[in-house]
């Protein structure tokens, strides 16, 4: 289980774009298995919608990412480096995410070609689905 100080040692965002609060498993250059705890104060909520707040699909996309991230840049070799969005396919939302929920984030890398790579996203909160999609990455340094 990785912490948000050492989640901070594998990926370069933070505070506020930082979207993991929790690593409950991963292996390098495999896969990963993340939480985000949706809280009622985060900063896109005062404008995503007054009264009725809900998370936005692309920080659920983003989130998936950097879920994806942790598994690429925890290898020896990315130590230090990015990981920059090279497309996103098949995108799905299928379940709104609001204050108070727990967002898991799943990433398994499907493939790999040097520094390009695809994975595979899946976000639930309460083992229901809430999005899913392929995200093309590409490693720089």
């Amino acid at each position: 289980m990785l912490n948000k100080e050492e989640i901070k040692k594998i990926i370069p965002q933070r505070e506020p774009f930082l979207m993991i609060d929790e690593v409950e498993q991963y292996i390098p250059g495999e896969m990963s298995v993340c939480y985000k705890n949706v809280d009622k104060d985060e900063w896109y909520f005062k404008g995503h919608f007054p009264g009725n707040p809900i998370m936005p699909g692309v920080l659920i996309t983003e989130a998936l990412a950097q879920a994806g991230a942790i598994a690429i840049l925890s290898e020896e070799g990315n130590k230090g480096k990015n990981a920059l969005f090279g497309g996103i396919e098949k995108m799905k939302f299928k379940k709104m995410v609001v204050p108070g929920e727990r967002l898991k984030l799943e990433v398994k890398i499907v493939k790999r070609k040097g520094p390009i790579g695809v994975g595979e996203g899946v976000a639930t909160v309460d083992d229901k689905l809430v999005a899913k999609g392929l995200f093309t990455f590409a490693v720089v340094e």
